[in-house]
């Protein structure tokens, strides 16, 4: 989850694709990575995948790391202090993930040169600070095809976090997706202007129903919107984790994240001293980003025709933000072709069909 500062994204597009303490040093050859979490890990979201990327690199590489997990730690100057705990109890990796986390990382690797930093979604790099990112815009392509393909009214609505380029990608590709299947498909949008907040979400999504959405999507941290829309028996697209624990009936996709590949290749490249700052932002191609969970009751000719558009965007022969785009003013931004990654990581405008504005920031 990442906060505020749109502008400067458009440097991340160098883009290639893809606090306990220690008692006593450990051997040489065994690395200590920390990972630092914005909520707490709970059962599903951001967090959680993170947590599964984690668990997933400590499996791949065994006695040769040991992992450190601090959880809940604000965006602020807690960021800062934790990240120095880890770096001086000889942290030599540590993992930031969360958006606000950037300055603060920056800070910390000026005085800890001989400890890698990899951030989640910043847009500056330093000699041993290097940032990470995944095209979530690719499965919330895939997502809004299918609520265009299965709402009955055709007016989505989704729950958003923070008006920053990734955020503002996802809302995008969702209402490209969904008007793909449906020309007169609606996304409306309600901000939050946090990143977890259970009540908030869960108001807001309430409110989206009550103002006509029949299928709900998301850009927050807890299950709050799938579970309201279970409760209000309408659909929902589950993001970061499967979320149809929380809502069996609601759910009828989920865009997921599989950060355990890269956390890996990362720590192993740390070990084997050719780390090195080269942003990354993996895609569905790389595996990183998923649709998943597609529910039985969708027909079997839709759930064939995702998986052709999955496909097809693996290949690179389906791209979410290419051909003629107009934004909700009418304005012209694209008149063929497709947009280029600096363009894409920049975004800051809504696509036609997407009701509501930017909060200036």
């Amino acid at each position: 989850m990442f906060k505020n500062l749109r502008r400067a994204l458009v440097l991340a597009c160098a883009l290639h694709p893809l606090l306990p303490v220690v008692a006593q040093a450990p051997p040489q050859a065994q690395l200590l990575v920390g990972f630092v979490y914005v909520t707490p890990i709970g059962q599903a979201g951001w967090t959680y995948q993170h947590e599964q990327g984690r668990l997933a690199l400590a499996r791949a590489l065994g006695a040769r790391v040991r992992t450190t997990v601090v959880e809940g730690v604000p965006e602020s100057a807690d960021a800062e202090r934790v990240m120095r705990d880890l770096a001086g109890q000889g942290h030599r990796l540590i993992f930031a993930t969360s958006f606000g986390y950037l300055e603060p990382a920056l800070r910390v690797a000026r005085d800890f040169p001989d400890v890698k930093f990899e951030h989640a979604g910043g847009y500056k790099t330093a000699p041993n600070l290097n940032t990470y990112n995944a095209r979530f815009y690719e499965g919330r392509w895939l997502a809004g095809y299918i609520a265009g393909k299965t709402s009955a009214a055709g007016i989505a609505g989704y729950v958003a976090g923070f008006p920053v380029p990734e955020v503002v990608q996802g809302i995008n590709a969702f209402a490209l997706g969904m008007r793909a299947a449906n020309p007169r498909a609606q996304v409306r949008v309600l901000w939050l202007d946090t990143w977890f907040d259970p009540p908030r979400e869960r108001e807001a999504a309430l409110a989206l129903v009550n103002a006509g959405a029949d299928v709900l999507a998301n850009h927050s941290g807890s299950p709050a919107v799938p579970q309201a829309a279970e409760e209000k028996g309408v659909k929902v697209f589950g993001y970061q984790s499967d979320m149809s624990r929380f809502a069996p009936n609601a759910q009828l996709a989920a865009v997921t994240a599989d950060w355990g590949g890269y956390y890996a290749r990362v720590a192993q490249a740390v070990l084997d001293g050719r780390w090195k700052p080269q942003p990354a932002w993996g895609g569905m191609k790389d595996g990183m980003v998923q649709l998943v969970a597609l529910h039985p009751s969708l027909p079997k000719p839709l759930v064939g025709d995702v998986e052709a558009k999955r496909r097809a965007i693996v290949a690179g022969s389906l791209v979410p933000f290419s051909g003629r785009l107009v934004d909700n003013q009418g304005r012209v931004r694209l008149e063929r072709g497709a947009l280029d990654d600096a363009a894409i990581a920049s975004m800051d405008w809504f696509v036609e069909g997407v009701a509501g504005s930017l909060p200036a920031r």
